[in-house]
């Protein structure tokens, strides 16, 4: 800007008394600020639309947007904004681990991930509503975080998880040599639920006992869930849970959700895109047969 009108800059910062330097300083600043005040505005819509992000996730939504900017910014103005998620974190025990059951190594741990349907992860949570508790079975994919089959129920009968198993199975129709993990609950040692994963060739794997870290994905998947979703609306009954839930787990979360475990991608965009491993570092499990539990523990007699 080198005249204003009639007037030079040199000339104008004569009638003001200051110097070009502090002339162009102020300018920068100026237009610094309303940058910054732009950002501020796609900070606000991106944190309202995604509540529970943190900045380096609105960070990363930022520039997948086209918009480059640095994280410690982004942190900054939410700061400044009082936009940075508060997050509480709690575990609630839902798992009843004695019965007579047999009970599983955990193999889990010695996955070497390189694909989908290698491993599966199954947890039970519990949601409190306005009028009742119900409760929920998923499946994830360890290797993407997809969840690939859910079931509510306001019981927690052996049918919760085996319904949420069935949607998985037909949804993937993994081959044999899926590791399935889980807890040591009755519903995942349930005849019942054994025998669906025999049917389909699958090793059994789980936590011991006390240790839900060992099932940290599924854990992982039921606090985002409960922040983000169930604590942020007034659910009342099963009936309208689930007619909001299919939408958050289909399409929110499979689809939109950043996980910064797969470098900032949703689960689908990592399946369509995943991260490229040597051929020597993925791990493909042998087949092997599984005892009947009626014949390791005969007075075994239902679920």
């Amino acid at each position: 800007m080198e005249s204003q009108g009639e007037l030079s800059v040199v000339r104008m910062c004569g009638l003001a008394q200051i110097s070009r330097a502090s002339f162009y300083r102020q300018l920068e600043e100026q237009g610094t600020a309303s940058l910054d005040q732009e950002l501020r505005v796609l900070i606000q819509r991106a944190a309202l639309a995604h509540r529970y992000y943190g900045y380096r996730r609105i960070a990363r939504l930022l520039r997948r947007q086209g918009r480059p900017v640095n994280a410690k910014k982004v942190r900054r103005l939410m700061h400044e904004d009082n936009l940075l998620a508060n997050r509480r974190r709690k575990f609630v025990a839902t798992t009843d681990s004695e019965h007579g059951y047999r009970v599983y190594p955990n193999l889990a741990k010695r996955v070497v991930l390189g694909a989908v349907d290698q491993l599966w992860v199954a947890d039970i949570t519990y949601v409190r509503l306005a009028e009742e508790f119900v409760y929920l079975a998923v499946v994830l994919d360890a290797y993407s975080r997809r969840v690939v089959g859910w079931a509510l129920d306001r019981s927690l009968e052996s049918r919760l998880a085996l319904t949420a198993l069935d949607r998985a199975i037909a949804a993937r129709q993994p081959g044999a040599g899926l590791v399935h993990h889980s807890d040591r609950g009755t519903q995942y040692a349930s005849n019942e639920y054994v025998r669906r994963l025999e049917s389909i060739g699958a090793w059994i794997s789980m936590s011991r006992a006390g240790r839900p870290w060992e099932n940290g994905k599924c854990e992982s998947f039921m606090r985002t869930l409960k922040r983000e979703e169930i604590e942020a609306r007034p659910y009342r009954n099963l009936e309208e849970l689930e007619r909001n839930l299919e939408e958050f787990i289909e399409t929110i979360y499979n689809r939109e959700r950043l996980h910064s475990a797969l470098g900032y991608r949703s689960p689908m965009e990592f399946e369509q895109q995943p991260e490229p491993r040597p051929e020597s570092e993925r791990w493909l499990p042998a087949a092997v047969s599984f005892g009947r539990h009626e014949e390791i523990y005969p007075d075994a007699s239902g679920d």
